[in-house]
């Protein structure tokens, strides 16, 4: 139900599949990466305390990505720092990942609808390089 993808001890993304279900809180992330995920599941009749957040400073030093799929099923290539493949996994409606280093690519498979999540503000060319990614006949899950 959740896969660390990791590679030379570094985590690299996080999938939570659709499937995923227990009550309370549970937050998949450590404290020190700049985007957090949490699961929430509670009973009807409960209450959250309202509340505001507070003024942070932040530096954010790297773009990490949640993508939610809500239809369809997508591909996932992730590469290493170097632009070098490392093998792919295949998300389905209802799948939530979170992108957190290295490079990654996308096949559609089957037609999607995605929300994609990350932080502002967009820096636009200065945001990503692109590369030349693998063939479908090339990925290895």
């Amino acid at each position: 139900m959740i896969e660390h993808i990791e590679h030379d001890g570094e985590l690299l993304a996080l999938i939570i599949r659709a499937s995923f279900s227990r009550p309370g809180i549970t937050f998949f992330t450590e404290n020190s990466l700049s985007q957090q995920i949490g699961y929430m599941q509670h009973p009807s009749g409960k209450l959250i305390e309202p509340h505001v957040h507070l003024p942070v400073a932040r530096e954010v030093h790297l773009t990490q990505e949640v993508l939610v799929l809500r239809k369809g099923t997508l591909r996932v290539d992730f590469y290493d720092e170097r632009q070098v493949y490392l093998y792919s996994r295949t998300l389905n409606a209802g799948d939530v990942i979170l992108l957190i280093k290295g490079g990654h690519g996308f096949e559609v498979i089957e037609e999607v609808e995605m929300f994609e999540i990350k932080q502002g503000p967009y820096a636009g060319d200065q945001d990503k390089t692109r590369f030349s990614g693998i063939s479908a006949k090339e990925a290895k899950e």
